[in-house]
């Protein structure tokens, strides 16, 4: 049986594990396996095609998720969220790619797949 992206993510990288109790803008509560010990809530939603083939993932600024993460092949990328509001609000931008804001925000993780 295969694992959903949240469960994996959750598996690979969480311990302490809570799951919302009914649909809400984050899917996965816990701490960062040998990384922290604080508890973080983690929107793990996927991506969607954009119709010019182009790869997005939709963000809300009255989300209560406190992490965003991104899967590729060989990582699990994790972005804060409020850095990422307060990005793009200074910016005024409202489309960004994953490689500009590993470069210009601080609080990013990498953690390989396993």
């Amino acid at each position: 049986m295969s694992l959903n992206k949240v469960e994996k993510f959750s598996k690979e990288c969480l311990e302490d594990i809570t799951y919302p109790s009914k649909p809400t803008s984050w899917h996965v509560e816990g701490r960062l396996k040998n990384k922290s010990n604080q508890t973080f809530k983690f929107d793990v939603g996927g991506m969607i095609n954009m119709p010019n083939n182009e790869k997005a993932k939709k963000g809300n600024i009255l989300s209560n998720a406190d992490k965003m993460v991104f899967e590729d092949q060989k990582y699990w990328i994790i972005i804060d969220v409020k850095e990422l509001h307060l990005y793009l609000k200074e910016k005024k931008l409202k489309k960004v790619y994953l490689q500009d804001l590993l470069d210009k925000l601080e609080w990013n993780i990498l953690l390989s797949k396993k």
